[in-house]
């Protein structure tokens, strides 16, 4: 007796998913035992940082005049910032030196030091020991760093847990989102840094591989960027499930902002489909703003005061832990002109545990193209590849 048509075509369509489904079950162990990378990351086949590197188009100011007691030095209108508490003094010191070591030495650009408390009498010995620059220090007004009265304090408890549950880190430490927040839309207002234009942001606990020989403000200033950076990754999806739904209401509102050659496409990009739905949208690529080097008359400006001041309101610096790296990223991504955005792939950089370490004599200490110091999970992090991609290496 034949067997019906139907019958042999649902035989055939049973065996085929059968074969099919064995086919993942077998490749499933290698997504257990090693997270796969981006398809984005793998079309960056190699790392640009094993090319060799050197100093960015000139013109470029050497040290021939700079010195820290010449009044008519060619520094301009710029500092070396640090955000550090006085327990802190050992890590900070390590980073002064380096920078001292490899760059600033021969330029002499003065530090200046925030806290939210008084710094010590030792802090202060020993950091204007570390430099022959000019030191600073300066305290944060109360009103730059407590919560804002707008905040409800339960609430503020209440979505703590929610964040303990996800795993969010440093969910329970309130300075730490106080911190983000003066970071994001607060530093540039300080008293003491009014008539000041650019900054180098500086942490404790980073180092500085490479020696620059050139002015680096001043090659910001003569070739009109905004803003310079290191390292690019990916953020946490669950610490800032708002923020671009709330960035989507403030465009919403002021379309005016977008620059005609924004990084929208970077900023939404979905090579990492589970990151890209959980923030609504945002890819969570962002610059790590533990090293930046920007133009605070792009902070002062209109676009990014009223998306700060609209952020702020929302609450996400408190009820999530929206951080100063997405919230700039997301603000350079969309109100800045992208060709004003500089990759300094010649500055090697470490802040644990991701690296910026370029192929160059200039460099000690690192790995050329290693961009992180861990297991290999860390490589997915990495976003560089989708922001070659979209925006270049420039």
């Amino acid at each position: 007796m034949a067997v019906p048509r139907s019958i042999r075509i649902l035989g055939v369509l049973s065996v085929g998913l059968f074969l099919y489904l064995l086919t993942l079950i077998f490749r499933a162990p290698a997504l257990v035992t090693r997270p796969a990378t981006t398809g984005r990351l793998q079309e960056m086949t190699r790392d640009p940082n094993l090319d060799l590197t050197g100093e960015p188009e000139g013109p470029l100011y050497r040290s021939d005049e700079y010195a820290a007691n010449n009044p008519n030095a060619p520094r301009i209108n710029a500092t070396l910032l640090a955000l550090v508490r006085n327990e802190e003094l050992d890590g900070m010191l390590q980073s002064m030196t380096e920078l001292e070591k490899t760059w600033n030495h021969k330029f002499n650009y003065p530090w200046t030091f925030f806290n939210d408390v008084e710094f010590s009498a030792e802090f202060k010995r020993r950091t204007q020991a570390a430099t022959n620059a000019v030191c600073n220090y300066h305290v944060i007004p109360r009103e730059h760093w407590d919560f804002p009265s707008w905040i409800n304090k339960d609430l503020y408890e209440e979505s703590a847990q929610l964040l303990k549950e996800q795993d969010v880190q440093y969910w329970d430490n309130p300075s730490y989102h106080q911190m983000c927040r003066w970071n994001s839309g607060m530093f540039y207002r300080h008293p003491a840094l009014k008539n000041v234009r650019w900054y180098w942001r500086v942490e404790p606990k980073v180092h500085f591989f490479c020696d620059v020989d050139y002015d680096v403000f001043r090659w910001m200033e003569d070739h009109n960027k905004t803003y310079g950076f290191t390292i690019n990754i990916y953020d946490s999806p669950p610490s800032i499930p708002t923020l671009w739904p709330e960035t989507e209401k403030f465009l919403a509102s002021h379309p005016e902002y977008l620059h005609p050659n924004n990084a929208m496409d970077w900023l939404t990009d979905a090579s990492r489909p589970d990151h890209h739905a959980q923030a609504h949208g945002y890819s969570t690529c962002h610059f790590w703003s533990n090293f930046e080097i920007g133009d605070m008359d792009f902070w002062r400006g209109q676009a990014y005061e009223d998306y700060f001041n609209h952020l702020d309101r929302a609450g996400g610096f408190f009820y999530e832990r929206w951080g100063d790296a997405p919230v700039h990223s997301i603000a350079l991504g969309l109100f800045a002109d992208a060709s004003k955005i500089h990759w300094f792939r010649d500055i090697g950089y470490n802040h644990i545990p991701f690296i910026n370490c370029p192929n160059s004599p200039k460099c000690r200490g690192c790995t050329a193209g290693k961009s992180y110091d861990g297991e290999a999970f860390l490589q997915k992090e990495d976003c560089r590849a989708t922001y070659f991609r979209i925006i270049g290496t420039g």
